[in-house]
């Protein structure tokens, strides 16, 4: 096996899949923008969660609305589900884990508030309860997945977001899910604060 030679495959298959993913994505993207802009400009918050990566994902981008992304500006209402260790574990153990996020959703999110969902694996119960938990609760949904089968875009509604990644690579699907986050990030501001 040539190690160089991998890598250099690991690049193109990235660069392939953002290079798909710049046309696919760039609609969805501004919509999800715009969406989030409405909800922040009528008072309402952003509840971001996911799994692993997308966990982590979710804690950055509630980090770039709470604190800044590129530009000076107010903070602005966002909170990822994924960070309270006791609440966690407590859901889990008392309940099952597939609420974890749900259980938080009923107790926090209002109607109009939004949730940014996040996975790479497109079947995990805890997500999907999480959306399930946001449409009882009249809140709507902006989802980034990947071309995994699975469920979790099934629970969608009319007026909700999927940015779908076209890969079924999960590890593509996040390094496309950075690049999302941070155009949501910018498209925010830009709409905020003009250029």
């Amino acid at each position: 096996m040539n190690l160089v030679e991998h890598v250099q495959q690991k690049f193109a298959q990235s660069i392939k899949t953002q290079m798909e993913a710049e046309s696919l994505l760039a609609e969805p993207i501004a919509r999800a923008a715009s969406l989030i802009v409405q909800r922040l400009l009528e008072g309402s918050k952003i509840l971001c969660c996911g799994n692993g990566a997308g966990a982590a994902d979710a804690q950055r981008f509630s980090s770039d609305m709470l604190n800044r992304f590129e530009r000076e500006r107010p903070g602005l209402p966002a909170l990822a589900l994924t960070t309270d260790t006791s609440t966690l574990t407590a859901i889990a153990s008392d309940y099952d884990y597939d609420e974890v996020f749900a259980k938080q959703l009923h107790a926090i999110g209002h109607p109009g508030d939004l949730l940014l969902v996040i996975s790479s694996h497109d079947d995990a119960e805890n997500l999907c309860a999480a959306v399930a938990a946001a449409h009882e609760r009249e809140m709507f949904v902006v989802m980034l997945t990947a071309n995994q089968p699975g469920r979790l875009a099934d629970h969608l509604r009319e007026h909700d977001v999927e940015i779908r990644v076209p890969t079924e690579h999960a590890s593509t699907a996040r390094e496309v899910h950075v690049v999302a986050l941070n155009s949501l990030c910018d498209l925010i501001d830009l709409q905020l604060l003009g250029s």
